[in-house]
């Protein structure tokens, strides 16, 4: 198991590594010079050379990424002298539109992305599985044809629709809950609770419904095995049948579309934060790209391939938890 894990982070290392030099190349290569975008409109082009050699933009590509690379793991100083700028670690560089380090604006927003995203991930994971196992089990019931309706109308509503009506039914209408606000968890917990409800219902309904036809399929597949009908003949209880040997099997393209999806909003819900106008990295990620703010855009697109990838890793041991078999093979 050890060796297996081992060979896991080895490989989420390396493809962290790519992953880094691919969006260094895109970015740096465009054809927006960053020192312009750094300076601003009225420059000087004494100015701009003088941005570009504090900034490295005047050495090649590659050591460009190479200095990168050494700020992110061990820091940087950007300039030399008495005008050198330290950037601590881990140091993705600094914001061309407030000049804060990126990974200060990342983590300052972090806190609003996992909100949004654990709260939204446990509503859609426990109503979708449920959703699907019952109507697995009552098969062309009156339930299982409800569940998929509804299953289908929440992933085929857009997201802006769906929390721009609860928007106006809640708050508007009925006044149950305030508007969304970025309340710290630690110094209001209800009203952090009361302005998360509508965007964890908003991404729920979108996920919910997904996993809650996944479920059902799986469930159904389950069912129909051989080694169900030999418990049954042995006479286990039927809730025992369900969750140990239908159940389980069932799970597995769960776990794996569920990391997926949790590491991919903890990089930030952009549509969702942006919305409700909660300050998630989401809605950092916007700001930059309609401000051109590069290493912003550059920080943002690491930090939620870190979460994506580590995501797959924390899959593929909850793989080999659940099928031994797994870590035969890997």
């Amino acid at each position: 198991m050890i060796l297996y894990v081992l060979r896991r982070l080895a490989a989420a290392a390396t493809i962290l590594l790519v992953i880094c030099g691919a969006t260094f190349a895109i970015f740096y290569l465009m054809p927006a010079d960053p020192a312009l975008g750094a300076c601003g409109k009225a420059c000087s082009p004494e100015r701009i050379a003088q941005i570009r050699a504090t900034l490295g933009l005047d050495h090649s590509l590659l050591v460009q990424f190479r200095d990168y690379l050494v700020g992110i793991v061990a820091g940087r100083n950007y300039g030399t002298g008495e005008q050198a700028v330290t950037c601590p670690f881990p140091c993705l560089g600094f914001s061309f539109q407030t000049n804060q380090p990126v990974w200060q604006l990342l983590t300052h927003r972090l806190p609003i992305s996992i909100s949004i995203a654990v709260g939204a991930a446990v509503l859609w994971l426990t109503g979708g599985v449920f959703a699907g196992v019952l109507a697995a089990l009552r098969r062309g019931s009156l339930w299982d044809r409800a569940a998929m309706t509804a299953a289908l109308g929440g992933v085929s509503l857009p997201i802006y629709f769906t929390a721009l009506v609860l928007q106006y039914v809640l708050v508007v209408k009925l006044g149950l809950l305030p508007y969304p606000q970025a309340a710290p968890i630690t110094a209001d917990p209800l009203g952090w609770a009361q302005s998360m409800i509508m965007p964890w219902i908003t991404l729920a309904m979108l996920y919910a419904g997904v996993y809650a036809r996944i479920t059902r399929s799986e469930m159904l597949g389950s069912l129909g095995q051989n080694y169900v009908r030999t418990a049954r003949a042995k006479g286990l209880p039927e809730p025992t049948v369900i969750r140990r040997h239908a159940l389980r099997p069932a799970l597995m393209p769960i776990v794996t579309i569920f990391g997926m999806d949790l590491g991919a909003l903890l990089g930030g819900a952009l549509i969702t934060e942006s919305v409700f106008g909660l300050p998630g990295v989401g809605k950092l990620a916007a700001d930059a790209i309609n401000s051109a703010d590069q290493p912003v855009i550059l920080g943002v697109t690491l930090f939620a391939a870190c979460f994506v990838v580590l995501a797959n890793v924390v899959v593929d041991l909850v793989y080999a938890v659940l099928d031994p078999r797994v870590r035969a093979v890997g």
